[in-house]
Parts: C-alpha cells; sequence; structure tokens
C-alpha cells in the first residue's frame, strides 16, 4: 500500500478551524483528571473474560467460591485471585458465614454496566 492509500484511510482535519465554543462546552464539562485515570482502570476490570463470567454470576446470586469454581470449571486459586482484584476495586463485597465467605456485587451499578454492554453488543 502507497503512504497516500494509507493516509485516506485515516479521519483528520483538513483544515486548521477549531470550535472554540465547543472547546470551550467540552472543556467545562469534562471530569478534572484525578477521576478519569481511576475511571480507566475501573473499566479494566471488565476487560477480563473470567471476571465477566464471574461478575454475571454473582449479578445473578450471592455464591461462593467453591459454587463459583464449580460453575465456571476453574480452580479455586484462580477465581480466589480474580475475587481479590474484584474486591480491591470495590466491584464485589464479601460475607463470612461461618467458614464459609459469601460473595456479591457491591451494588447495582456493576449489573447495570454489564446489561448496558450487553444491550450495545445485541444492538443491530
Amino acid at each position: 500500500m502507497s503512504a497516500r492509500h494509507l493516509s485516506s484511510d485515516v479521519d483528520v482535519c483538513e483544515t486548521n478551524c477549531i470550535h472554540a465554543d465547543i472547546v470551550a462546552r467540552v472543556a467545562r464539562n469534562l471530569p478534572r483528571g484525578h477521576w478519569l485515570d481511576p475511571l480507566a482502570d475501573f473499566f479494566k476490570l471488565f476487560g477480563d473474560g473470567t471476571r465477566i463470567r464471574i461478575l454475571w454470576a454473582l449479578s445473578e446470586s450471592e455464591m461462593c467460591v467453591c459454587d463459583l469454581c464449580a460453575l465456571l470449571s476453574m480452580q479455586q486459586s484462580a477465581v480466589s485471585h480474580q475475587l481479590k482484584n474484584l474486591k480491591q476495586s470495590r466491584v464485589v463485597k464479601a460475607r463470612r458465614e461461618g467458614k464459609v465467605v459469601y460473595y456479591s456485587l457491591d451494588d447495582d451499578h456493576i449489573r447495570r454496566l454489564l446489561d448496558l454492554g450487553m444491550a450495545h453488543l445485541q444492538e443491530p
């Protein structure tokens, strides 16, 4: 491919016109920088198939590690590792009942994110 063909596949402005009113409005509404990096880290949690399966399962029911292992056909160490990451990020929470620890989604926001993602994927 020629360099000319490659550059035609990329959307670029061909003028130096900047819409100052749009830039100013968007700048006012843009979250402050200290929130954007944590937001990016939060969405990274949804970038792993195992974590998504765990989250989906927990959106259906509170479950212990052993039940998650049986459901996902995974070793306990792998599931526990993912649950630790999800708990540290406040995506899941845990409660102890005797010797058993039960996990659930931390709040309804997580289920809504899963539902929104699925709705987006299923759009025609």
